[in-house]
């Protein structure tokens, strides 16, 4: 264990920010473009339009970056009521050591994350934050990093659940792959004996390995991480004005919200379409939000204590859509997928899938986006090698989902709300990445 203990050392003392992380990830996408692919113009002329294919994605994902940021700012104000407060504080109780903790955290986290990754992610960082509190209240050693990196890893399992992008997308009546390969039931992705087999085996082994971490690195908890003047019980101020400390405003807007949610969850029910999706997940936040804070001041009290808690996500998404557009526009994401397909056989190819999308998924962070780009190809590729369609996709699902334990771009959310920086929660999402590989890999040979 001491060659770990060195390398925990190693990356907390020298792995950047995620800021400088993004705009590494944007030179280093910049030249595998500019010397990989082709334009038939000179060495200036070609720059100038990788930089527009930056410029060009740069704006592309507005809208789902507001989406996220309402995600995390909606669930820190949950957490923030009266009763999930109570309630999180409760759970937070259970843990008496930091291996207690950490393998509680992964195993909720990964079993939330089969149901909707929106959810495990905010989840996973409010109980995460709570621990790291109660803790710290108690002066109680804890290695808040390791508990950290347990509430992120869920991230690893999301895109083999009814959220999963790929999945859900080749379920669809009339997705853009329909000509190709049909229609593709979750019976045969999300609910096949392998992938039920390998979440199981996740649900055991990751939460072991957090356990056994959590006896081997033991820390004491940093009070600045914590933000002891969060409070939502505080009385309205003279200023504020009646309506606002008033509850039939919050319950009505949160009643309406909720019936709406509600009249759309049957209306899909009946029609059998899925309708979980980001917005729908914003929208109960919100609306329960309302109703369980009981007032708009109390609400607003709330929002205002997590609002820095987003400044990462607003800044650092542009750049990562940059990096989309790079990788979709200058042809770089085919090159990766094609190579990795010219050298695989029947046996390997889902095995060179896998490993390709955990490639992809450093430059493409999206599971929709990167089915988008790079689903066509393996699913060609899987026709002419006579391999399951269903097993493709989800190779290509456990790889895109497997380096989400080094990309820092989905971690965003659970380090503005704990407090943590990347470096503190990699070191062990890295060793957890490892162990998860080697479960897929012997998966996709097994099934």
């Amino acid at each position: 264990m001491s060659f770990t203990k060195q390398y925990v050392k190693l990356v907390e003392r020298f792995l950047p920010s995620p800021f400088m992380i993004a705009i590494l990830l944007s030179v280093v996408t910049f030249f595998l473009a500019f010397f990989f692919t082709e334009s038939g113009e000179g060495s200036l002329s070609h720059s100038f339009k990788i930089l527009s294919y930056w410029e060009t994605g740069f704006w592309e994902l507005l809208s789902f970056t507001m989406q996220m940021v309402l995600i995390l700012l909606l669930g820190h104000t949950l957490a923030l009521t009266p009763f999930f407060s109570k309630l999180i504080s409760k759970i937070a109780d259970l843990p008496k050591n930091t291996a207690q903790a950490a393998s509680m955290m992964s195993f909720a986290t990964i079993f939330v994350s089969f149901f909707n990754w929106g959810l495990c992610l905010i989840f996973g960082a409010i109980l995460a934050r709570k621990i790291g509190d109660k803790f710290a209240s108690q002066g109680r050693i804890l290695n808040y990093g390791l508990v950290g990196a347990a509430g992120y890893s869920g991230m690893m399992a999301w895109h083999g659940g009814l959220s999963g992008s790929a999945p859900l997308k080749v379920a669809e009546a009339d997705h853009f792959l329909i000509d190709k390969t049909g229609i593709i039931p979750i019976e045969e992705t999300v609910f096949s004996t392998m992938n039920l087999s390998l979440f199981m085996v996740l649900l055991c082994m990751v939460p072991l390995a957090f356990y056994i971490m959590g006896r081997a690195f033991k820390k004491g908890s940093n009070s600045e991480y914590y933000n002891k003047e969060e409070k939502t019980t505080e009385k309205p101020t003279a200023s504020k004005i009646a309506l606002d400390s008033s509850r039939w405003p919050a319950y009505l807007l949160g009643g309406v919200i909720l019936i709406v949610a509600l009249v759309k969850a049957v209306q899909s029910w009946q029609s059998d379409q899925s309708f979980i999706d980001l917005n729908y997940v914003n929208f109960l936040l919100f609306g329960t939000s309302l109703i369980l804070h009981g007032s708009l001041a109390q609400f607003m009290n709330a929002v205002n204590s997590g609002i820095k808690g987003v400044s990462g996500i607003i800044i650092q998404f542009p750049l990562y859509a940059g990096i989309m557009g790079i990788m979709k526009y200058s042809g770089l994401v085919v090159l990766i997928s094609d190579f990795f397909v010219s050298i695989s056989t029947e046996v390997t190819f889902p095995i060179y899938t896998f490993f390709s999308a955990g490639l992809v998924n450093f430059f493409v962070p999206s599971g929709g986006g990167q089915w988008a780009v790079q689903g066509p190809i393996v699913v060609e590729a899987a026709q002419a090698l006579g391999i399951s369609l269903p097993k493709i996709v989800m190779a290509l699902s456990y790889g895109d989902q497997i380096t989400n334990m080094l990309q820092p771009f989905w971690a965003l959310p659970l380090l503005g709300i704990t407090r943590l920086n990347a470096k503190d929660i990699l070191p062990y999402s890295t060793i957890i990445l490892l162990i998860g590989a080697l479960i897929f890999i012997m998966g996709l040979l097994l099934f």
